[in-house]
């Protein structure tokens, strides 16, 4: 079959358009026909050996597809040949065929789209677990998103609204502050490039503080890192949560003194490993945003499409921070 494959460390440009072996259902496992495929930061990582697991070479990224149900394995219920999924699979999503357990696909509704359907579980799935377990989001609570046009960013904004926060969002361009008003943000602010030195960090951090209020963010999501941190930390709220989501902007070195003086919590958030060791926990999840998805008060924001052969650029455009919104490769019509 078909794959975009990673032969060697590299980045994008290393992928190579090939062939691997078809998959076979396994005990507890589907092979779907890839349909979609959504690209999120894990692949920029894992094709350069910096993600949390490394798959033995050669292997196709892509972690999450949307596509029809091939074969069904033993063990399996609820799934048959010709269903409509959506399913995290951790690796081989850019390929036209894929295995994955059964027990993290979900039937897709007749009405949505592939590219939808393939942009839902992994950044939805991340900021409703960041949200409502790490950071304990409340009604009437003041949430601060950093990197809020990006795949997960857009998640926690809406989730943050379904949820009843006031949400403010952090961007570095006006037209991803456009973006994340029309995903339901109270409010926007465009911050600059780092590196910051010591002024301009302080001058972030007031612009921060001016945007969520005097009593500070209750919770700031983080899915930036870098130089933004710490500016963001200083605008946090007495006994705020502070989510660590991601670092496309570098590893951040936050003065743990703030978290003293605000008698906060720095929290990490790693969904992957929560969706393994409580999967009931993530499936309710995942149904909570199935009917929010019914209901729209969330939907996945696809900025741009890709065909297979081209899988490599939008890896490239996620890990460049170029990108707003979801990017999906199409892998058959």
């Amino acid at each position: 079959m078909k794959a975009l494959i990673s032969t060697a460390c590299g980045g994008p440009e290393s992928l190579i358009l090939g062939e691997l072996p078809e998959p076979q259902a396994g005990d507890g496992q589907i092979v779907v026909d890839v349909h979609a495929c959504s690209i999120n930061f894990p692949d920029t990582l894992i094709i350069v050996d910096k993600y949390q697991f490394r798959p033995e070479r050669p292997f196709a990224p892509g972690g999450e597809v949307a596509g029809i149900v091939r074969a069904v394995g033993a063990g399996v219920s609820g799934f048959a040949v010709g269903d409509r999924v959506i399913a995290a699979c951790g690796n081989g999503g850019l390929a036209e065929r894929a295995a994955v357990r059964a027990a993290n696909a979900y039937p897709l509704p007749a009405s949505r789209s592939f590219a939808e359907g393939a942009s839902l579980l992994m950044t939805y799935g991340t900021s409703i677990h960041a949200l409502k377990d790490r950071g304990r989001l409340k009604a009437g609570e003041t949430l601060l998103v950093l990197g809020a046009a990006g795949g997960v960013g857009l998640a926690a904004v809406e989730i943050g609204k379904a949820m009843g926060a006031r949400v403010i969002g952090a961007v570095s361009s006006a037209e991803k502050a456009d973006l994340v008003r029309a995903a339901g943000a109270d409010d926007c602010i465009i911050y600059p490039q780092q590196p910051f030195d010591k002024e301009a960090s302080k001058a972030l951090a007031e612009q921060f503080k001016a945007a969520v209020g005097p009593k500070g963010a209750d919770v700031i999501y983080d899915a930036v890192g870098g130089d933004y941190a710490e500016p963001a930390l200083r605008s946090i709220a007495w006994e705020g949560r502070f989510l660590v989501v991601g670092f496309p902007a570098g590893i951040p070195k936050l003065p743990l003194n703030l978290t003293l003086l605000k008698s906060c919590d720095v929290c990490g958030v790693f969904w992957g490993a929560f969706a393994a060791r409580d999967p009931e926990a993530n499936r309710a999840h995942i149904a909570t945003l199935f009917d929010w998805w019914a209901a729209g008060k969330i939907q996945p924001r696809i900025t741009a499409t890709y065909p297979l052969e081209r899988g490599g650029e939008a890896i490239a455009a996620l890990g460049d921070r170029k990108a707003a919104g979801k990017l999906v490769v199409e892998i058959m019509p």
